[in-house]
């Protein structure tokens, strides 16, 4: 799973996933992508599922690009604890995913394999998803 070697702050606040994205809306690398239809925070496990079904429905053909990285600490006070005694430790890594981002990319499989491939790892994540091509590879 992908966390980062180190951060400036330890732990981080909750914060709001508000507006659309402003970068990584547009296909960069592969031929098909996998856009966020919703604002939403994924966990660095979603993504690695994610990265595995996709890997695994291609064959290991082609090419796969991932656009997220899980850079936000999520801390959480373990379980019957009081309040108070200041804030939990940090527990996993999450991304801070807005709508229009493109999470994952592929290219070098047919149309219809990326689109089973991304159809079976939508299914991992809690925001939702749609395929999209570049403009010589067919209808959007």
């Amino acid at each position: 799973m992908q966390q980062p070697k180190s951060t400036k702050y330890r732990k981080a606040h909750k914060g709001r996933i508000h507006g659309h994205a402003k970068g990584g809306t547009q296909l960069n690398f592969g031929a098909y992508g996998l856009k966020a239809i919703t604002p939403g925070r994924m966990t660095a496990r979603e993504i690695e599922a994610g990265r595995r079904t996709i890997t695994r429905h291609m064959k290991r053909a082609g090419r796969i690009w991932i656009r997220v990285f899980p850079d936000v600490p999520v801390s959480t006070k373990p379980a019957e604890v009081r309040m108070g005694k200041g804030k939990g430790s940090p527990e996993y890594w999450v991304a801070r995913v807005k709508p229009g981002r493109i999470m994952f990319e592929v290219d070098g499989v047919p149309r219809a394999v990326a689109e089973e491939a991304f159809r079976r790892a939508s299914a991992k994540f809690r925001v939702r998803t749609k395929l999209i091509t570049r403009l010589g590879e067919g209808a959007t």
